[in-house]
């Protein structure tokens, strides 16, 4: 409610302008030039007297804030707009006509939209200044170990991506790596299974000790091992509740303040990694050509999005969606149809940086 004074001031301004806006109207003969006048007078006394009117100043910064929100969620939704070039190398080979055969470039969009967004490809200066200090834990599978050499490849020279690449690689085994010029420790955390990465979550709590970026993901091996699409769905489900546990505020119901039994931190970053296009006929077993079918995909699609895992159906991971940048690069972007080119997880890279600078507000 309004007080006396600022009613006061208010009437004043009445009092004042309203006489001025009838005389001038019929004694001046330019009456348009006149109403400019008197409304760039009402607009200054407006904006000097808005600070005043507690009610008016909240409603401007609600107006500003969801306005920067909306822009940003806007963003978040079409950050996987890209586009594909795919072409012969200079040493193209009829004969063994594989993914070396050709050259991949990719690059977001020309719409409007996207332009408006501003997505740009972040070179090895800007990720140093974006994941200064930070700890990033990246765990699942094979796809997540081509991720987080895709992530230490903006930032290591390439020296030191070559022995990156010998340790990280090792057969079912962690890693670890501290980039002492911008004191960024990396971990690669083997979990093939989605039980793994509940483990994983759960230690965090336990220590309280949490990670700034966080990103995980698994499915290949649960379906090639279980073939079982609705058990699959329990375990991210028992994943979405360990994760949430983990936020001070719930990502599902909007609420402005701590969720029972969370911990009072900043929360991580949280990405996850889907599962790449498979195509059959390129996978190198008989097992996974029986198990790893379309059908079996789409049924583990299914029970992602019905985890409320993923922030588009209201959980907290932003997805990384490999499939859809695998599915777009296409069959020349892979040697055994499911694992895929370097360039496919580059780009699901930048995605995922892209998504840090806009929710950390941040520009380059």
């Amino acid at each position: 409610m309004l007080g006396a004074i600022q009613l006061g001031v208010l009437a004043a301004c009445v009092v004042v302008l309203v006489p001025m806006g009838m005389a001038g109207y019929h004694l001046s003969r330019n009456k348009m030039l006149f109403f400019s006048g008197a409304l760039f007078i009402t607009l200054a006394v407006g904006v000097h007297l808005t600070p005043y009117f507690p009610s008016v100043s909240d409603f401007v910064s609600t107006v500003s804030s969801v306005v920067v929100i909306d822009n940003r969620r806007s963003c978040i939704s079409i950050l996987h707009d890209v586009v594909w070039d795919v072409t012969h190398s200079p040493n193209f080979d009829p004969v063994n006509n594989n993914s070396v055969n050709y050259d991949k470039a990719w690059g977001w969009t020309s719409s409007s939209r996207v332009s408006a967004c501003g997505f740009q490809k972040l070179g090895r200066s800007d990720v140093s200044d974006l994941l200064n200090g930070s700890w990033v834990v990246v765990a699942g599978d094979s796809q997540a170990r081509f991720v987080a050499l895709s992530l230490l490849n903006l930032i290591l020279d390439s020296d030191g991506i070559e022995s990156v690449k010998r340790d990280l690689f090792k057969r079912h085994s962690d890693y670890q790596i501290v980039v002492g010029e911008i004191g960024m420790r990396l971990d690669f955390i083997w979990a093939p299974y989605t039980t793994n990465l509940t483990d994983l979550v759960v230690g965090f709590k336990r220590n309280r000790n949490y990670p700034d970026v966080l990103v995980m993901g698994s499915g290949l091996w649960h379906m090639l091992h279980f073939t079982n699409a609705s058990d699959y769905g329990a375990s991210l489900r028992e994943l979405r509740d360990s994760v949430v546990s983990l936020l001070p505020f719930s990502p599902e119901l909007g609420m402005d303040g701590p969720v029972e039994g969370s911990v009072p931190v900043r929360s991580p970053h949280l990405f996850w990694i889907g599962i790449p296009t498979l195509i059959n006929s390129m996978l190198n077993t008989e097992a996974k050509r029986e198990r790893m079918t379309d059908t079996m995909r789409v049924l583990y699609d299914r029970e992602l999005r019905k985890s409320k895992l993923l922030r588009q159906s209201g959980g907290p991971l932003l997805m990384l969606d490999i499939e859809s940048l695998s599915w777009n690069c296409g069959v020349r972007c892979t040697v055994d149809g499911m694992h895929y080119d370097v360039p496919v997880y580059d780009a699901a890279v930048q995605i995922m940086l892209n998504a840090l600078l806009i929710e950390s507000h941040q520009k380059l």
